[in-house]
């Protein structure tokens, strides 16, 4: 099945860019693997090295930014790794306060950078959470 016709709800609120990306990266990998899960995986991989998630949505990483944002997308397929969630983990503080800030996380002056990661994650989850319910 095309990438658009399965598009996640996160993305189908993203930009167009984010959603050419995923849509490529999808049905190249359903060519080399077939549909499923390993699919999606491959191009969420690809997605991250030029988009963030924010909210409910994706958007292209700041100052053009590109690379792997978490250790998972960093790695060569099926080794592993911790996945940052669509969390641009390799973003300086600042920016990562920035985004915690439009997604209005309490206490964000006083977190690490770990924390903050962590707080914008939880915020994500939510938001997406909110946005598919109503």
């Amino acid at each position: 099945m095309p990438a658009r016709e399965e598009l996640p709800s996160t993305l189908r609120r993203s930009p167009d860019s984010a959603r050419r990306t995923w849509s490529k990266a999808h049905d190249s990998a359903v060519k080399e693997y077939g549909e499923g899960r390993r699919a999606h995986q491959t191009a969420y991989g690809a997605l991250k090295h030029t988009h963030e998630k924010v909210g409910d949505h994706w958007e292209r990483k700041k100052g053009a930014r590109k690379g792997p944002s978490d250790p998972q997308s960093a790695l060569p397929r099926g080794r592993g790794g911790r996945s940052g969630q669509g969390v641009d983990e390799g973003a300086p503080k600042q920016h990562l306060y920035d985004v915690a800030k439009r997604l209005g996380v309490e206490g964000r002056s006083r977190m690490t950078k770990p924390e903050l990661e962590e707080a914008i994650r939880k915020a994500n989850r939510s938001r997406t959470r909110q946005a598919r319910s109503g």
